[in-house]
């Protein structure tokens, strides 16, 4: 059977004008089955498209933070390093991914990266702008390989189709200081944490486009929810 070939946006390291990912990505889709390729940042349109066209599916990554004035907002006193080119590739990006109905599946920044482009808000800094009365540590303290808090599943929603309906509540790993504000349209909740903060989200009317806040590609080599995740997206992309 043909492996299917999964695209990536890659993380930018701004100071030294290096575009990277971490090999964890690229380990846990080959583990699932799909091959890895790598898009390049500074690409023209018809270049973009037709890499894209040559791609089964599309993963957006983690990595800074996205520039505030893409979803209408001025920059917060805390909001971090961000990369205009990898901004503006990855919100061209997008939109073609969806034209073409091929699956789609983001991580932490990939998360916020979905709801940006869809028309959503992001809390720009969540020490400082998210309150509850749960103290949740989103960046956690210790290695990404440990999970630090759970993710509440939304029953009938993808998350927990790909999880198993019994399964209502998964351990995850957490390293981020933005999360989604106002949810964009289009897009519904599949997944929260115990502060109600959203973690996952999912397009009920696209054939198969995830988000999800936390790292799975760290968990996914010894905890059967993060590998399913890959598995589901890869399956949807042959």
């Amino acid at each position: 059977m043909k492996k299917p070939v999964i695209g990536f946006a890659v993380s930018h390291d701004t100071e030294n004008d290096k575009i990277f990912v971490n090999s964890i990505y690229l380990r846990s889709v080959r583990n699932a089955g799909g091959i890895p390729m790598v898009f390049p940042m500074e690409l023209s349109e018809d270049d973009l498209r037709e890499l894209l066209d040559r791609v089964d599916g599309v993963l957006f990554t983690g990595g800074d933070d996205i520039h505030p004035f893409l979803y209408g907002e001025e920059t917060h006193a805390k909001c971090g390093n961000i990369s205009q080119p990898r901004d503006s590739m990855e919100m061209a990006l997008f939109p073609m991914a969806l034209e073409t109905g091929k699956p789609i599946f983001g991580i932490c920044r990939g998360i916020q990266l979905i709801n940006t482009a869809m028309g959503g808000t992001l809390y720009q800094d969540i020490p400082s702008q998210f309150s509850s009365d749960i103290s949740i540590a989103h960046r956690q303290p210790f290695a990404y390989k440990v999970p630090s808090h759970t993710v509440d599943v939304v029953q009938d929603t993808l998350l927990s189709r790909i999880l198993g309906e019994e399964v209502t509540s998964i351990a995850v790993n957490s390293m981020h200081h933005q999360a989604i504000k106002d949810l964009a349209p289009g897009l519904e909740v599949c997944g929260y944490a115990p502060d109600h903060m959203i973690e996952a989200v999912y397009a009920p009317d696209y054939p198969f486009l995830l988000g999800v806040q936390w790292h799975p590609e760290h968990l996914a080599s010894f905890q059967p929810e993060a590998a399913r995740l890959f598995s589901a997206f890869v399956e949807a992309c042959r």
